[in-house]
């Protein structure tokens, strides 16, 4: 993706990440509507390009979004449909490949939330590796005259009691979606966004209040700081955390009031 394109990507993403903080959205469940909105998109050409003409403003198109989806998906998938052709795209085509990155990232969320992400890259870097040395495995998953129906069947046979299931997710997805991409280039693109999720610690933050943005912004900056990786905030509110915070990143727990616990941050990083 270029220019405008790119942004209008870059801003989703970022939606995408404040979605799937709140524990009341199932990520799995959103990259399922994700995907069958992709497709949607993908077969009607002429949808496509009335939600990126730029000549129809934003508010058209996402309430034009709205009509058509609301029924079908959740809230937090037609949020993020309207956002996205709210946006400026450089081609129609790049929307359908934004919501399909968006639909892979919701997934590797969902992996992320069972603690089973590492496992998800490893997978799929691993089946590359088997449909690169047989080509007979290969051939059957790129058949073009196979019913996806068929495919899918095969991938469970190999995949279903033997990976995690966001992995037989993503692999069957793009094996009976594929778009035109060749297999191998569809799951080097599943992995680097895998590997990419996986740089980025996740500290899950409960607090009694909902936090401020300087208060966010502190705490993530904070905590980069202390682990020496991007971090990723997971907010939730509880009231009987009666007015401190409580912080977990990996196995580790902090506990105390957020001035305390930015002190206390400082001091570590300074000895």
């Amino acid at each position: 993706m270029n220019g405008a394109s790119r942004e209008a990507l870059a801003a989703a993403r970022e939606r995408l990440d404040a979605l799937t903080d709140s524990t009341s959205v199932d990520a799995g469940s959103l990259a399922d509507e994700l995907a069958a909105v992709t497709a949607l998109l993908d077969r009607e050409v002429s949808l496509r390009r009335v939600l990126t003409d730029p000549a129809q403003s934003g508010e058209a198109k996402a309430e034009l979004a709205q009509r058509l989806l609301g029924s079908q998906v959740s809230g937090s998938a037609v949020d993020l449909v309207s956002g996205l052709v709210r946006s400026r795209w450089s081609q129609s085509r790049d929307l359908v490949d934004a919501l399909e990155q968006l639909a892979a990232l919701a997934d590797l969320t969902a992996a992320q939330q069972a603690g089973t992400l590492d496992s998800v890259e490893d997978e799929l870097f691993r089946f590359g590796r088997i449909v690169t040395s047989s080509t007979e495995l290969r051939a059957a998953l790129t058949d073009h005259k196979a019913p996806a129906s068929a495919k899918g069947e095969l991938l469970g046979s190999l995949l279903g009691s033997r990976t995690a299931a966001t992995t037989e997710r993503l692999v069957t997805r793009l094996v009976t979606v594929p778009r035109g991409r060749s297999l191998e280039a569809g799951l080097e693109s599943l992995s680097k966004l895998a590997a990419e999720r996986r740089d980025r610690m996740v500290a899950v933050v409960t607090s009694a209040v909902p936090l401020s943005d300087p208060q966010k912004q502190r705490l993530g900056a904070a905590l980069a700081k202390l682990y020496g990786r991007r971090m990723h905030l997971n907010l939730d509110v509880d009231p009987e955390v009666l007015g401190g915070i409580r912080v977990q990143v990996g196995d580790e727990v902090i506990n105390g009031s957020i001035a305390d616990r930015i002190e206390d941050v400082g001091r570590r990083m300074a000895s």
